[in-house]
């Protein structure tokens, strides 16, 4: 569904009251509208990135104190790196800060953070941080999965690579276990911003019974109400999963 405007704008208090019911523990974000942000402003791309970044802070944090148990974004996908060099690069810088200032506040924030997609290509000097980070946040309460180099389909392919290689049956469960978000459940909701009505090789997989919602707000113009609205219309809709 697209942004409607006359919609009353759910509240707070009423977003915790609707999540405490255990039936919303996961919301994915597909985090698109950074550059034609920048580009309405006659900015660089990569300025819509950096706005997009501190409004990913925000959302995050605000997903926790609603009681959000899960929040999964889609920082960089394997078709990004197709992007120009220049705007790659500032994205990367971007990531590196992030990380750094994870390291400065893992504990205060109490996330668990997970990165998801295949990391191989980047130096062994970000993996050895993002290792670390993973490993000293293991026991925290909320979790932030940062979708990164990922693609769904790469991830499945990857996962049943790994099932041939042990010799194991590929069953349904076992190729659940074996992705990138195993141990992780599958989103209930997933976001998508800037207009656009498709999954983009996001959670191919485990979004086979997600509820979808659509807004024409540009990422950088995500909010605390924006969520809100997401949330609300979670709550309106009736999941069946298949059955009556």
């Amino acid at each position: 569904m697209g942004q409607d405007t006359n919609l009353s704008v759910p509240s707070r208090e009423n977003s915790i009251s609707l999540i405490s019911s255990g039936r919303l523990r996961h919301i994915a974000f597909i985090m698109d509208g950074n550059g034609r942000w920048a580009k309405k402003r006659g900015m660089p791309r990569k300025f819509g990135h950096s706005y997009g970044a501190s409004k990913f802070k925000e959302v995050v944090r605000y997903c926790g104190d609603i009681g959000i148990e899960f929040v999964t974004v889609y920082a960089f996908s394997t078709e990004n790196w197709g992007r120009p060099e220049d705007e790659v690069a500032s994205i990367m810088k971007l990531l590196s800060d992030y990380l750094g200032e994870c390291e400065k506040t893992a504990d205060k924030d109490n996330l668990k953070m997970r990165f998801i997609g295949d990391l191989s290509p980047f130096d062994r000097a970000f993996r050895d941080r993002v290792e670390a980070l993973e490993k000293r946040t293991a026991d925290h309460k909320n979790s932030l999965n940062i979708a990164l180099n990922y693609g769904g389909r790469d991830e499945i392919v990857r996962a049943c690579r790994r099932l041939a290689e042990k010799g194991e049956p590929i069953t349904e469960k076992a190729v659940s276990d074996s992705l990138d978000t195993a141990g992780i459940p599958d989103p209930d909701l997933i976001v998508r911003t800037a207009g656009e009505q498709r999954l983009s090789n996001f959670l191919m997989w485990q979004s086979a019974y997600s509820e979808f919602y659509f807004t024409d707000v540009l990422w950088p113009d995500m909010t605390p109400r924006e969520v809100d609205k997401a949330v609300s219309e979670y709550f309106g809709r009736q999941r069946r999963y298949g059955k009556v």
